[in-house]
This record gives structure tokens, C-alpha cells and sequence, in this order.
């Protein structure tokens, strides 16, 4: 028993792994709150627009 545990403790399989998830969640991380930044201009600018195109006719090319 004390040999497998001190094979596990050497072994790094998993250390990439891991690495990978950090980062992962740290992209995802960076996006979300990208989002969040920008949500509330991003809201005003499409109201604005559909406001802007409700608007408008269309006119008939007959």
C-alpha cells in the first residue's frame, strides 16, 4: 500500500488536465464578464434601432 501511494504522489498524468480546466475557466471567465461590459450599451444601441425602424414605411415599387 505505501508503494502505490508513493508512485501516486509521482505521478503527473492528471497535471495537464488540470492546467487545461484552469485555463478553459479562465477564458470562459474573461467572456462572461466581457458580456456583462458591454450588455447594457448593447441593449440601448438595439432599442434604439428598432425604435428608429418601426418607424419607417416601406414604399411599394409600383
Amino acid at each position: 500500500m505505501i508503494k502505490f501511494i508513493k508512485k501516486f504522489r509521482k505521478d503527473e498524468e492528471g497535471a495537464v488536465t488540470v492546467d487545461w480546466v484552469v485555463l478553459t475557466a479562465a477564458v470562459v471567465g474573461l467572456g462572461v464578464a466581457g458580456v456583462s461590459t458591454v450588455q447594457g450599451g448593447v441593449d440601448g444601441l438595439a432599442g434604439t434601432i428598432s425604435s428608429g425602424v418601426s418607424t419607417k414605411t416601406v414604399a411599394n415599387g409600383d
